[in-house]
């Protein structure tokens, strides 16, 4: 699986001919990296970025905060129909992604909602996967923090942000990755949502540029380009995305 990945970014420093030649290079016998900055500009790639960064962090406020007050609920305050309410999240892990495609899209519509950012963070909050994972990170708090904060008169939101939220650190920083990483992959929905290229990330943008827009030795550049921030989240937070995976079972 590394292999792949090493020849693309070796090669988004090779010239054109030794690109094309045959047989294939591994190694450039010369590098030209100023290829990339005249990729950069040329497709104006920042723009791109922007709006992948802007997706990502509007998506990781929403996922935070609402699927975090969602697994609360479920976990601690738990009002009448709770276990109803549970039982119907995680039903939605067990439904096809494809039976909620056309609701979804008909609402945004109706909506008045398309070319816009918004769908997109909706869908990030709304998400029940996260949710059960703040619910079984939330049920391993000692009761005692909580009901402290009540006796100093502490309302339910206050608990949540002021109590909970801050030694719920490990899950967080799993939930941010996985929210990071979905955003920053995502195709189908700001395909279908973001018609103006303006708006556009760099998923998208791999995806248009691969039908003519670019030489195949500048279209490296872009692959390249789309996978160093992958990369290097994951070699910062690699413990934390190993980790998350022994978090995601379900309890009941």
């Amino acid at each position: 699986c590394v292999l792949p990945v090493l020849w693309v970014f070796l090669s988004a420093f090779k010239d054109i001919d030794e690109f094309l030649s045959v047989p294939p290079t591994l190694l450039p016998h010369s590098f030209h990296p100023e290829k990339i900055g005249t990729v950069w500009k040329k497709l104006n790639f920042g723009v791109y970025y922007y709006n992948s960064f802007l997706i990502i962090l509007g998506n990781l406020a929403a996922c935070l905060v609402f699927n975090g007050v969602f697994g609360y609920v479920l976990s601690r305050l738990k009002p009448k129909g709770t276990k109803l309410l549970y039982m119907l999240v995680f039903w939605t892990l067990l439904m096809p992604t494809s039976m909620c495609m056309v609701p979804l899209y008909m609402s945004f519509v109706k909506l008045g909602l398309m070319d816009s950012f918004i769908p997109l963070f909706i869908m990030s909050g709304a998400n029940a996967y996260e949710t059960l994972l703040f619910r079984n990170f939330f049920n391993g708090i000692p009761e005692s923090y909580v009901e402290a904060a009540k006796i100093d008169g502490a309302t339910n939101l206050g608990i949540f942000f002021k109590i909970i939220m801050p030694i719920s650190k490990p899950i967080i920083m799993v939930v941010s990755i996985f929210s990071v990483q979905m955003s920053w992959g995502s195709f189908f929905w700001p395909y279908l949502i973001l018609t103006d290229e303006r708006k556009q990330p760099v998923s998208i943008a791999l995806y248009t540029l691969s039908s003519g827009a670019v030489t195949d030795d500048q279209y490296v550049i872009v692959m390249m380009l789309a996978i160093l921030p992958v990369l290097i989240l994951f070699s910062i937070f690699s413990k934390y995305i190993i980790g998350g995976n022994n978090m995601s079972g379900v309890k009941g």
